[in-house]
């Protein structure tokens, strides 16, 4: 560290040069460290440091271990805990090494073998996606990081993430696994999602789902995010699935309008040859947004019990009451 609290320049090698680490190496590269090494096995690995770190030599790991004063490791999670305790049996970590991983489910635990060496293990976690390509550098900017550390050391990667760009945010070790789920729930699944959403738009006739999504899921999200910071910064628990975002929900299940999801029930059903994960699906986040919805306030528990027996599959002694004029109709 030099005496403003900003990492001294370092030598740093790249162990996994995939979407991440040929993206951060880039970055740490940008603001005046030397990248003295990085590994790639695959063909792609091997391109994506020819195009995002020009000159650094490609090294077999224990090499750029050996070479570096801060180790940078991009692999996927379930790969990390073999590779440290790997490099540890060969001997390859050295004393006051900084290393870093960047698994989002892993906190410093998963480094013990190198500290036991010797070496000062940091976790930090972009939350965003990378393409592997420059475009990620300055999505770098403001992205949130999870920083997972001694509290001794904690300073020297909350200011590495500074360098990045980004935005520390400390997460308990203990909390990493939460932590990462909750990302993967609202990243991957909401990729899931829109796919299925596109699919279903395509059937109905629409030729460009993307198009039509757009501004709809674009409002909806930007809606979501506002009120689940607010949500965050009065400390909503878990607990209380009402809170979280659920001014932003919209649509049959925020009027209980039972009628209107029975007949999509009835239309996804018919669809399910050719999506069969879509009907599931639409129960399942349904079900989410009749609790959600209730705890709220947004509908009462008659309206709630109605929801869940369609979503179930049971119907009821009688249709639902006609909607008021006036009635909300947005999607």
């Amino acid at each position: 560290m030099t005496a403003g609290g900003a990492p001294a320049r370092l030598g740093v090698g790249v162990v996994g040069a995939g979407r991440v680490g040929a993206v951060l190496g880039s970055a740490l590269r940008s603001v005046g460290h030397a990248v003295v090494g990085a590994s790639g096995v695959s063909e792609a690995s091997r391109e994506r440091i020819d195009v995002m770190l020009p000159g650094v030599p490609v090294l077999d790991v224990p090499e750029v271990v050996r070479r570096a004063e801060l180790v940078l490791l991009t692999v996927p999670d379930d790969e990390l805990a073999p590779l440290v305790r790997g490099l540890a049996d060969v001997g390859a970590w050295q004393q006051g090494q900084l290393v870093v991983h960047t698994a989002g489910s892993q906190g410093v635990r998963v480094l013990e073998p190198a500290r036991a060496a010797g070496a000062i293990p940091l976790a930090i976690h972009p939350a965003m996606t990378f393409t592997g390509t420059s475009l990620d550098l300055s999505r770098l900017e403001g992205t949130t990081f999870a920083v997972t550390a001694a509290a001794p050391v904690l300073p020297i990667a909350q200011a590495l993430v500074v360098e990045l760009g980004g935005e520390p945010a400390v997460v308990a070790e203990d909390a990493r696994p939460l932590y990462h789920a909750a990302l993967a729930h609202g990243s991957n699944h909401l990729v899931v999602l829109v796919a299925q959403a596109a699919q279903a738009l395509a059937a109905a006739g629409v030729e460009r789902p993307g198009r039509a999504l757009g501004p709809l899921l674009g409002a909806a999200l930007d809606g979501a995010l506002r009120y689940a910071d607010v949500d965050g910064a009065v400390g909503v628990g878990l607990n209380a699935p009402g809170a979280a975002a659920i001014g932003a929900l919209t649509g049959p299940v925020s009027r209980g309008d039972v009628g209107t999801v029975r007949a999509h029930l009835e239309v996804l059903d018919a669809q399910a040859a050719g999506a069969p994960d879509l009907p599931p699906s639409y129960r399942v986040l349904a079900r989410g947004a009749t609790a959600r919805a209730l705890a709220a306030g947004r509908i009462d528990e008659r309206q709630a019990a109605e929801l869940l027996d369609a979503l179930a599959g049971s119907e009821p002694a009688a249709g639902p009451p006609d909607a008021p004029p006036g009635s909300e109709t947005d999607a």
